[in-house]
């Protein structure tokens, strides 16, 4: 059983440093990146400002906003628990069937395919914050590491990396056909609510739910603390994990990236490992793996107490 944590533990727990940071290619040029693939993205940021000016005008209900509330949750589940807890590490197992219900559910969140996404992750952990980490703050730039790296050149499923997955015809299908899950919902929301049902319920939930993915990328990167002297700089941080569903105990998971649970101790509040434990009662997922006992090895709950000098050590003082 995990023990709680003191107040007098926390003051003094250890915090490991990063790695010394080695110079990489900073922040691209604009010109740089590839502008066209840009105009997509830059388009649901500007429908979800529309939004934000029409319920300024009144034009909006509640229900708009409610469905803004559900679908930014719900996809973010999505997202954390299908397309990086099972998709990427496969931390637990589900049917077929349950499988591709998560990957067009993660991808009506507009993030490109399961796929793709799945197999510029399991790069990511190769490469953590080395020169061939597509999105690393420490290497690229905050910009380039948080939305940039999209547009970089990446566009392209490197299946080899995901032969796990590619075996399964739905999903490659999924995958080249992104965009038809995100524009199934979104149609689905205009037809039933009009423009507040689109503007505020599928546009400014998608743009809001983008960025809070995108910070587990570049603010996790650099904000937070470190329980674990991992070889990258990954951090835990409380205010990423509560928007991302448990994804902001970011340290942790560098540590043991294949637990279903990220928050690896029980004030390390974690939805998407809670919720996938409810689903595993119910039998829709099962093999929920868990961090092994050398996670908790270092004690981090237990007060480092400082050793107090031998009289030997006092007289060569």
């Amino acid at each position: 059983m995990l023990r709680p944590v003191s107040f007098v533990a926390k003051l003094f727990e250890r915090r490991p440093q990063p790695p010394p940071r080695t110079k990489g290619r900073i922040a691209k040029r604009f010109s740089e990146y590839e502008v066209v693939p840009m105009y997509p993205f830059a388009a649901i940021h500007v429908f979800a400002l529309a939004g934000i000016v029409m319920s300024f005008m009144g034009m909006v209900g509640w229900e708009a906003w409610a469905a803004a509330f559900v679908l930014y949750w719900v996809r973010m589940w999505a997202v954390t628990a299908g397309y990086h807890r099972y998709f990427s590490h496969r931390t637990y197992k589900t049917s077929r069937v349950f499988q591709f219900v998560l990957a067009f559910l993660a991808q009506t969140a507009s993030q490109r395919g399961v796929l793709w996404w799945a197999a510029h992750h399991r790069d990511h952990h190769k490469y953590s914050d080395e020169e061939r980490d597509v999105h690393s703050p420490v290497q690229h730039g905050f910009i380039h590491s948080h939305m940039g790296w999209l547009y970089d050149g990446n566009g392209k499923t490197d299946y080899s990396r995901v032969k796990d997955l590619a075996r399964y015809p739905e999903l490659v299908l999924l995958d080249k056909y992104w965009t038809v899950p995100p524009a199934i919902l979104g149609i689905a929301m205009w037809l039933w609510m009009g423009w507040p049902g689109l503007l505020v319920g599928f546009f400014l939930s998608t743009t809001v739910l983008m960025h809070g993915t995108f910070t587990i990328n570049s603010l996790s990167h650099i904000w937070g603390k470190r329980r674990y002297e991992t070889t990258d700089t990954s951090r835990n941080n409380w205010i990423l994990a509560l928007i991302t569903l448990g994804e902001g105990w970011h340290n942790n998971h560098h540590h043991f990236m294949n637990s279903t649970r990220q928050g690896f101790f029980w004030w390390e509040i974690d939805i998407s490992y809670y919720s996938l434990k409810v689903l595993s009662w119910l039998g829709i997922v099962w093999d929920l793996k868990e961090p092994p006992a050398r996670v908790y090895d270092t004690d981090v709950t237990a007060p480092v107490v400082p050793v107090p000098p031998t009289p030997e050590q006092r007289e060569a003082a």
